[in-house]
């Protein structure tokens, strides 16, 4: 299971590179500007699914993202922020603390767009576990202000009975270094 949600994960990114043409993208731009890079700041609010379940009834959560547009279509970037569990008693609540590259793909300047997260969460409040590798695939809809998206967030530790699954849902605002538009 672990291995297919990696392969889709990385397929789903080199789809997204794979399906930008020449006649649509704009040139490569290095330079980075308040035209092509902001911040995104969101609340995330999502249910524990798999053998979470058991441990935790709710998540909610704050996420920063610093995104660069390398072309048009394509946005690439860090992502960050902390994801409360509720613990179901008796299991105490607990943390994560994601640090992973955000890859987007957004077909139109406005719409829907996928996505993911792959990096690395470091959990607070569990004994014994430090944390795990982070995958967390997105759809959702985008304008100039706004992020709206679903989640699957997977956390895989060493021992798989004490992976960290969840879904849910996240509204995120671009904050503009400038806020003149294009």
């Amino acid at each position: 299971m672990k291995r297919l949600i990696l392969m889709s994960a990385i397929a789903a990114a080199a789809t997204a590179v794979q399906a930008q043409d020449n006649t649509t993208t704009a040139p490569q731009n290095t330079e980075i500007t308040a035209k092509n890079a902001w911040l995104k700041v969101g609340l995330n609010a999502g249910l524990p699914v798999g053998d979470a379940s058991a441990i935790s009834i709710l998540t909610i959560g704050a996420d920063i993202r610093g995104q660069f547009m390398s072309t048009r279509h394509f946005g690439l970037g860090l992502a960050t922020g902390y994801n409360h569990y509720f613990g179901d008693d008796p299991v105490p609540d607990f943390g994560a603390i994601p640090l992973a590259l955000m890859l987007r793909y957004y077909p139109k300047a406005q719409g829907i767009f996928v996505g993911a997260d792959i990096g690395y969460s470091f959990f607070t409040n569990v004994p014994g576990l430090t944390g795990g590798f982070t995958v967390k695939p997105q759809v959702g809809y985008h304008n100039y202000d706004w992020n709206f998206f679903a989640f699957y967030n997977h956390i895989f530790t060493a021992s798989p009975a004490d992976d960290v699954q969840s879904v849910g849902i996240t509204a995120a605002y671009n904050v503009r270094f400038n806020r003149n538009r294009k």
